[in-house]
Parts: structure tokens; sequence; C-alpha cells
């Protein structure tokens, strides 16, 4: 018979498959950034500034668009929100360095012609999503992008699903701008992989989340149900 409360053996496991799912995300990031056809939605905005202002890495500014939501999140709750969500500071800053680590590693891998590219967005979206699965079986801090989105969904009382893809859309029309911007009139950094991201990351997680839960569950409370 199991208790309720989560021992701090289970605790551990859930952050240590955290900082795994973190790390198997941002690899996705960096194999789609591989590709250059364009990165997931979220990831969008900071892949652009990236292309601009080459001073910062791809990692480092995916770390101040993490903050910047994370600052959003506290101006939406204020009062309501829950200070154990800064742990997302920390984790944001790995998942930058993560990022960094997942770029100098794919970028070992030629990509001259455009269906070795287009294989590389695939291969990064399906990495992505089975990194995101990691990460919400984990259940203990969600990604800054996951937490503004429900932040916006519990101030306006909206449905998080349809305020998930509104941010998504958001996020890429941002980035369109700020290409125009940068770039006279050009769109740089958000294409066709962008898309493929967006359709398919989702099916992906719904994918390895029937996989991966039970085992996954085994491992965190060690006997196969939930407590």
């Amino acid at each position: 018979m199991g208790s309720t409360k989560m021992t701090k053996t289970e605790m551990l496991k859930r952050y240590v498959l955290l900082i795994i799912g973190l790390f198997f995300s941002a690899m996705g990031v960096a194999v789609t950034k591989r590709g250059d056809l364009g990165v997931s939605p979220i990831s969008s905005v900071a892949n652009v500034i990236a292309e601009k202002f080459s001073f910062f890495t791809l990692g480092n500014w995916l770390i101040v668009w993490n903050c910047v939501l994370i600052v959003g999140q506290i101006i939406l709750l204020r009062k309501k929100f829950n200070p154990v969500q800064l742990l997302q500071i920390p984790l944001s800053f790995l998942f930058g360095w993560f990022t960094d680590f997942g770029v100098w590693c794919a970028s070992f891998i030629p990509v001259e012609i455009y269906p070795v590219r287009l294989l590389m967005v695939i291969v990064g979206t399906v990495i992505l999503g089975f990194g995101i699965t990691i990460c919400v079986i984990a259940n203990v801090v969600m990604n800054s992008g996951e937490a503004f989105v429900k932040a916006v969904s519990d101030t306006t009382h909206k449905n998080f699903g349809n305020v998930k893809i509104a941010f998504d859309i958001g996020c890429v029309i941002m980035a369109v701008i700020l290409s125009l911007m940068f770039f006279n009139f050009k769109i740089v950094g958000t294409r066709e992989g962008t898309i493929i991201a967006a359709l398919c990351t989702g099916l992906v997680v719904k994918f390895f989340s029937k996989l991966l839960h039970d085992p996954a569950t085994k491992f965190l409370t060690g006997n196969g149900v939930r407590v």
C-alpha cells in the first residue's frame, strides 16, 4: 500500500529524469537547427535573434528567452506564482548549455543536400518529442514555455491546449517579424522545419507517452503503480 507522499528517493529520481528530458529536448533543438530549415516554434524567436546577434550562442539566447518567459509568469500570476517555479531559472541555463553542446555535436554531420537537411528536422523533432515526454513524466517543474502558457491559461481562464496553440503561432509570427526587421525583409531561421516541428512534436509526445508511461512509473515509484 503506497503513501500519497513522495519519498526523497522518488523526488530525486524525478529530477534526474527531468534533467535527462531537458538534455534530449536540447539535443532535438540542436539537431533540427543543423538542418537549417527552422526550429520548433518556442525556440524560433531565440533562433532568429541568434542568427542576427552572433555574439551570443543559440543556447545563450534560449536562456535569455526562457528567463523572459519566467518574468512573464511572475507578472501574470503575481502572488499566485509558486516560488518553487524559480527552479525554471537553473533549468533554463542547463537547457541552453545542453543546446550549445548539441549544436557542437551536430556540426560534424554533413548537410549539403536538402533531403539530409529535411531528415535532420525529422530526427530532431523525434528527439525533441522524446525529451518533452520524459520531462512531462518527471512531473516536477514545468519548462518555462509550458509554464508561461499555463500562467496565461489560469489567468484568462482559457483552455490550456488552445492557449498553447496560440502561443506557438505567436512565437512563429514574432520570429518572422524579427527576421523581416533584421534581414531586409527576408525570412531567416523560420522555415518548413518550424511547421514540421509544430505539427509533429505533439504526435511524437503522444507516441512516447504511451510507450514509456508504465516503465517510467515503475522506475519512479518502484512498484509500477501510481501513488
